[in-house]
Order: structure tokens, then C-alpha cells, then sequence
């Protein structure tokens, strides 16, 4: 389970921010609320959702790209292919100290009942420093590392004499784990199987795993077909077909294409290498057919990807990763969760997650969403909103609803639309660009 999640110095955030999924010491106006998106864990009351608001260009999304280069530098940094590589972070630009400071990064989550605070800071050649941190009854330095100086607890022996074998671009957690050691090694499946974040503006991040469960996994089949169809789109059935393809076969201009993709997902695939067979998935629909007097008479396929809309494709393949999540207790993190779905679709996905009976698991959403209309006392607690905002140096603040004096029953969607919490755009100038000209004349 998250816990916290923090960054510094990344770009637009300078000053460190932290994303807290701990249930605050409040109360809703209306007791449910607080039953459903509240669960206790080892003496820690944690939240099942958070959403984050915010201007465009606010950093919002930058928050996702954190937790996402977190994950992806944890699980990939040892490999033998990033020896002698620059890290790929990318420091806030707007402040000259910047460029001097490393960036930082913080996680602290829950694996079978034990608490582990783990972070690092980098720069663009090296590891400056890494920690991780253990608790039971009490906080524990399990080891530190700053520079080239390990301390290394007797709590964590399976690391001692790896230091040698840790690159200055590498993590020592991540070694640590290509070395066997037990415990580096389930810290790493946390990042790999329940720590997960994808885009909503991209199938790319998350389509081929749901298409790939959809062919393998009969019951989750069942599954996703009974998620699409209650999200009345007309949809009986769906099909996929998986034609393999010779790379003699594919023109030079698609193969570039297709390699760029590749690196792409490279870099988003749980550090695992990718297949590199070539393979065309054919996604087919079904929808009923009726006569003159309304009686069934057949059906008629359609193709996914050229005759159902952009917002039947994304509830489909977003229906996997959903499920998974939702099926083993783990975090998921979507960015623009809600683009091309339709209001009532997003907010039935949430209650997915904010629900006692559809979420026993205790599974986490947190997402980047511009819909006010969920903004709503009766469907999150205060503790849930979060909002980015922009200073006038241009570093990203990270605030929750719950560090404001808030009333539990106000109307927080008129309000925030009315600026009384910040992180709204201020676009009064735009109407100066339709004014008349000085002679009379209009631009």
C-alpha cells in the first residue's frame, strides 16, 4: 500500500512535495463517505483514492511523471545497459541553484505488514545519496549511502560487499536485488506488480497488457466483457485475433516507427525486456441486430480500432489494468484519467475503488483529473483533494483540501471554481485580445 510519495528538484518542482494517502484527522458530513474511502492497515488509516487538480500546466502531471521515473530507475538502474549512461532526470530549470542540487525522491509503502521508507538523490552522473528505512514497532536504518560511503545495518547483511559492485548510476537497492538478496528483491516486485502508473492520453502505457490477459485468462475475460458492457455501449462481444508478422514484410518507414515505439515502452515495461516478435492484434466488436418489429436478428462486427469511437476503445483496454488492480490490492496512477470517457464513467470507476464491496482488496487510484463535477462532498473527503499550483517563480506547489479551513458540507466545486482554493488558471487577459484597436479597427 502507498503511504507517501514525495519529490524535489524535478522539473517543476523545486521545493519537495509530498503526496500523503494517510486519512486525516477529519470527518464528512456524511458518514459513509468516510467508511468507503477509508481502511486501517497495521495502525494507519489510509485513503482507497486521491484525486489532484489544477491549472493547465500547473505540474500535475509532473507528479505522475515522478512516481513513474521512481519506478522505472529502481527496477532498471543495475541493468548492464545503463552502465556508463547519463540518468535521465530532468531538474527543475528556474532557479539557478538547480542546477547544483539533486533531484530528490521518496517513497514510503507497506509490504506484508512492515513499513519501508525508501529515496534517493541524483543528478544527472550519479547516485549523491540513498536510504531505506524499516519499521515494526520502531523505524529502522536497514542502510545509507552517501556518495561513494555505505553504512550498512546488520538488519540488511544480504547487502554487505556489494558496495564494490554498485555503479555511481546505479541504485545499491537495485543491485542489491540482481545479487539475490531476498528482501532488495521483494522491494522490487513492490515496484514492478504494485506500484503501477500509466497515461490516459496513451493506450500505448497499458493496452497490450489487457489485450495480452484478454487472450490468455478466460475468467478475466468474462471480466472486462462484463465491465464493457455495463458501460452501455451496445457491445455484446469481443474477439482478438493475433497475427504474427515478418519484419521482411513490414516497409522501412513502419519498422522506424516501430522501433521508436519499442524504446518507448522499454522505458515503461516493469523493467522487463520486450519480446521482440512482431504481432498485430485484430480487435473485433459485436452488436446486436434487430428487424422492423424490434426482434433479435443476428449481429454485426465491427473493428475496434477504425469503427468504435476513441472513448469505447479507452474503456476497454483501461478495463484491464482496473480489474488487476482492484483484483490484488495494488496502487494505480493515471494521468488525464478521465480523457474521451464521459463523466458517469469516470465517477463509476472510482466509486469502484471507493467501495467496502467492489474494493475489499484495499486497492489505490490516484489520478490527474480536470472534472469539477466530482468535486463533491458527498463522493470524497477533503483528504482526497489534492491540488497543483504554480508560484510565481514557476515551482509546482502540492496542497490538499484538508490543509485549508473547509467546511465538510461546502460546495467544493463552486468553490474552487471560484478560485477560494487556488490552482485555477487565470485567463481574465484573453478578452484584451478582442478589444478594439486605437483607430477603431478590430484585431
Amino acid at each position: 500500500m502507498l503511504i507517501e510519495f514525495s519529490v524535489g528538484n524535478y522539473r517543476s518542482f523545486w521545493s519537495t512535495v509530498t503526496l500523503s494517502m494517510q486519512a486525516a484527522k477529519l470527518r464528512s458530513g456524511d458518514k459513509t463517505v468516510d467508511a468507503n474511502s477509508v481502511f486501517e492497515m497495521n495502525g494507519l488509516r489510509l485513503l482507497r483514492s486521491a484525486a489532484i487538480y489544477g491549472a493547465n500546466a500547473s505540474g500535475k502531471s509532473n507528479l505522475v511523471r515522478a512516481m513513474a521515473f521512481m519506478r522505472r530507475f529502481v527496477l532498471q538502474s543495475s541493468k548492464e545497459s545503463q552502465s556508463g549512461e547519463p540518468i535521465e532526470v530532468e531538474r527543475f530549470r528556474l532557479n539557478t541553484a538547480a542546477g547544483e542540487s539533486p533531484a530528490y525522491f521518496q517513497i514510503i509503502f507497506d509490504l506484508d505488514g512492515r513499513r519501508y521508507r525508501y529515496g534517493f538523490e541524483l543528478d544527472n552522473q550519479r547516485v549523491r545519496t540513498e536510504w531505506l528505512y524499516r519499521t515494526v514497532q520502531r523505524e529502522v536504518r536497514l542502510f545509507i549511502r552517501e556518495g561513494d560511503q555505505y553504512n550498512i545495518s546488520g538488519a540488511f547483511k544480504e547487502g554487505q560487499g556489494l558496495q564494490e559492485r554498485t555503479r555511481p548510476n546505479a541504485l545499491f537497492l537495485s543491485v542489491a536485488a540482481q545479487f539475490n538478496a531476498s528482501l532488495a528483491i521483494a522491494l522490487l516486485e513492490w515496484f514492478r506488480t504494485k506500484f503501477n502508473t500509466i497515461s490516459g492520453l496513451n493506450d500505448d502505457t497499458y493496452g497490450g497488457f489487457t489485450l495480452n490477459r484478454f487472450e490468455a485468462d478466460t475468467t478475466f475475460r468474462d471480466r472486462v466483457l462484463g465491465f464493457v458492457r455495463q458501460a452501455d455501449l451496445g457491445i455484446s462481444d469481443i474477439r482478438i485475433e493475433t497475427r504474427p508478422i515478418s519484419e521482411s514484410h513490414i516497409p522501412d518507414e513502419v519498422r522506424l516507427v516501430i522501433e521508436e515505439i519499442t524504446k518507448r515502452r522499454e522505458k515503461q515495461s516493469n523493467g522487463r525486456s520486450l519480446d521482440s516478435n512482431i504481432q498485430i492484434h485484430h480487435v473485433t466488436t459485436s452488436h446486436p441486430v434487430f428487424d422492423q418489429d424490434h426482434h433479435a436478428a443476428g449481429s454485426e462486427i465491427f473493428d475496434m480500432g477504425d469503427q468504435e469511437s476513441e472513448g469505447t476503445q479507452k474503456i476497454f483496454l483501461l478495463s484491464g489494468p482496473l480489474l488487476d488492480t482492484l483484483d490484488n490490492g495494488t496502487v494505480l496512477v493515471i494521468d488525464e484519467m478521465e480523457a474521451r470517457l464521459h463523466p458517469l464513467i469516470t465517477r463509476t470507476i472510482i466509486s469502484l475503488f471507493n467501495s467496502l464491496q467492489t474494493n475489499p482488496h484495499n486497492a489505490q487510484l490516484v489520478f490527474v483529473t480536470h472534472d469539477t463535477g466530482l468535486l463533491n462532498s458527498r463522493f470524497f473527503r477533503r483528504d482526497q483533494i489534492w491540488f497543483a499550483e504554480k508560484d510565481r517563480y514557476g515551482a509546482t506547489d502540492l496542497y490538499s483540501l484538508a490543509e485549508l479551513q473547509v467546511r465538510n458540507d461546502a460546495s467544493f466545486d463552486k468553490d474552487y471554481i471560484a478560485g477560494k482554493y487556488g490552482a485555477v488558471p487565470f485567463i481574465g487577459g484573453l478578452h484584451s485580445l478582442f478589444e478594439d484597436e486605437p483607430d477603431g479597427e478590430t484585431i
